[in-house]
């Protein structure tokens, strides 16, 4: 017996939609998108004015107690093995705290002005400029005009400021255009989403705890002899923070397997990066 073919319906995609949606669509996705901004900015000050506290603290124990380098490294490994899952507590990066406190003492700075950059942003100042005036004025106009880290690198370095005659230099409060290379790195900024327990990449996280709970099957699809070792794997390379995506160990080869995961398509500087950021043991 044959049944009859039930009617099938319409994609909703391709129904019309009444007067007035679509403009109304439109302005949710504007209300979504300065949203996301604001929280991811909400966030990023309050990790900014964290990294400042923590190195004020290294300052202050250092005076009061004389305390050598050698607890900074101390320090770096008690963080990093209480907040496993957070980047930004290397040694180096310890330091530069130490000297981003040191060089903004008054906090009102950091709540103000430069607690509105990514701390990319905030390195790229400390480390090219040494005048807090000429600091502050640069940390302004990269958020005014939403700069990303390389343009904010590249304006330092041709001395744009200079060349226009000392810009003011009072803030302005005001959110950077959504399309602006700062939004964007600020939305992606790997430190916020580790700040946060979500990942450095979310999408890329998702995929990777999707493999991780089906590792069984995973290394099926892998081949015989290989022997899941982590994910998230911490590296420290050249004073840096480094997390392997996935590490695996073939038991017949005897070596490592590195798979790093991208939610784009494959690019072949994808591979200079990984072999770069791996530790010489690991590519031998």
């Amino acid at each position: 017996m044959q049944l009859p073919l039930m009617p099938t319906s319409r994609p909703v995609s391709l129904t019309s939609p009444p007067a007035g949606y679509l403009d109304w669509v439109a302005e949710l996705k504007t209300r979504i998108h300065g949203a996301q901004q604001r929280a991811a900015l909400s966030v990023n000050r309050e990790l900014v004015l964290l990294y400042w506290q923590i190195g004020r603290d290294i300052l202050a124990r250092q005076s009061a107690q004389g305390w050598g380098t050698k607890v900074v490294e101390r320090l770096a490994h008690d963080l990093r093995t209480a907040f496993p899952e957070m980047r930004g507590f290397s040694r180096a990066n310890l330091l530069y705290m130490r000297a981003f406190a040191e060089a903004w003492p008054d906090d009102a700075n950091v709540q103000q002005a430069v607690g509105h950059l990514p701390w990319g942003h905030n390195l790229v100042l400390l480390a090219k400029l040494k005048d807090p005036a000429t600091r502050l004025a640069y940390a302004t106009r990269a958020m005014t005009h939403g700069w990303s880290r390389n343009v904010l690198t590249h304006q330092i370095e041709s001395r744009l400021l200079e060349r226009e005659g000392r810009a003011v230099t009072n803030f302005e409060s005001r959110l950077p255009a959504p399309g602006s290379d700062l939004a964007r790195t600020t939305l992606k900024d790997p430190y916020l989403f580790d700040f946060l327990g979500i990942g450095a990449e979310a999408d890329e996280r998702a995929i990777e705890s999707a493999l991780v709970r089906h590792i069984s099957r995973f290394l099926l699809e892998l081949g015989a002899g290989f022997a899941f070792v982590g994910r998230q794997v911490p590296l420290e390379v050249g004073g840096d923070d480094f997390f392997i995506d996935l590490l695996f160990y073939h038991l017949k080869l005897r070596c490592y397997v590195v798979i790093e995961l991208k939610a784009g398509a494959f690019k072949p500087e994808h591979i200079g990066h990984l072999a770069s950021t791996s530790p010489r043991w690991m590519r031998s």
